[in-house]
């Protein structure tokens, strides 16, 4: 019988349907087992392994699996995988692309809302029953309408975070590896450069892969050509920006403001990040939706059920 391992249990009927499913061993981790990972892994040597964005599957985790068949990563992204070692020993890798992109991107325009309209600060005000009545001035953030929207990586999430911008009327204004026509067609979207999208946008919003030749994309010098107005929201991955240069910026006021659900050595989160009013902190919940979860679920156990039956997978990482 060929065993699974998943490394914590998971939302859906699909996760239950396999818990019951007598063709596989399905061993789930208990919070000890994870902690002593490799050692568990090796113990119990899986045919298949559906693992989680932070469970950090280099060559060495790998080398410790002799039966590895498929590695299902319960995320859109696959940088925790060493997909040089899986190639080279025939290790299939899956993700589930698709699924989280409306729910990310609701999760980044929820963070543009939150920084622009000042509302951590006004949130920890009213609970601390501070707010004695309406006043002119009190918690005057900045509106959106006719404002430049600026995506960084116009893929599926940047176009879905795009078009909710577009919603609230603000203009946008993209860099991507790659032109994107119809987010330029739909939403009359710009192509601009680099340099000069920091440099005109009101807004950015980061939605790129993570890849070690974008380390820092987002550093000290980029920070100083953009507005002292602009917000900056991250929901793409956390080493794209230098997160101790982003929290001096922000603590000196030279970025208005900057909202957070990745982090750079997540999850620990910038110290400095914790203290200030105009930084929106969520605990990378961009997919957390019970309907997105479960429906990722769904794609990494069929997937790696696939590999182990000899059947080609949905959602194959190239």
């Amino acid at each position: 019988m060929k065993k699974i391992v998943i490394t914590c249990k998971l939302p859906g009927k699909r996760y239950e349907n396999l818990l019951a499913d007598r063709n596989f061993e399905t061993v789930v981790m208990n919070e000890e087992e994870h902690k002593n990972l490799a050692e568990t892994l090796a113990k119990i040597s899986p045919d298949g392994l559906i693992s989680m964005l932070s469970d950090k599957i280099d060559a060495n985790l790998l080398a410790k699996m002799p039966n590895l068949k498929v590695v299902s990563n319960y995320a859109v992204g696959f940088n925790n995988i060493d997909l040089a070692y899986c190639r080279e020993h025939g290790i299939t890798v899956t993700n589930t692309p698709g699924v989280l992109t409306d729910s990310t991107a609701d999760i980044a325009i929820l963070l543009l809302l939150m920084t622009s309209r000042r509302a951590v600060e006004a949130e920890k005000y009213a609970r601390e029953g501070k707010f004695k009545g309406w006043a002119p001035e009190l918690f005057n953030g900045v509106s959106l309408d006719g404002k430049k929207f600026g995506v960084l990586g116009m893929g599926r999430i940047g176009f879905a975070t795009a078009k909710r911008a577009k919603a609230f009327g603000l203009d946008i204004i993209y860099w991507s590896r790659r032109r994107n026509e119809a987010a330029e067609k739909e939403l009359g979207a710009e192509y601009c450069e680099f340099a000069e999208l920091l440099k005109e946008c009101d807004f950015l919003s980061l939605h790129l892969p993570y890849v070690p030749e974008l380390h820092h994309l987002i550093g000290e010098k980029e920070l100083k050509t953009m507005k002292k107005s602009a917000i900056i929201i991250n929901t793409a991955r956390g080493q794209l920006i230098d997160e101790a240069a982003l929290a001096d910026a922000l603590e000196k006021k030279e970025i208005y403001a900057a909202g957070f659900d990745v982090y750079e050595f997540e999850p620990k989160i910038n110290e400095k990040l914790m203290t200030l009013e105009n930084a929106a902190l969520l605990p990378h919940i961009g997919s957390s939706a019970v309907e997105t979860r479960s429906e990722m679920a769904r794609m990494v156990i069929d997937d790696c059920c696939a590999v182990l039956c000899g059947k080609a997978p949905e959602n194959l990482v190239k």
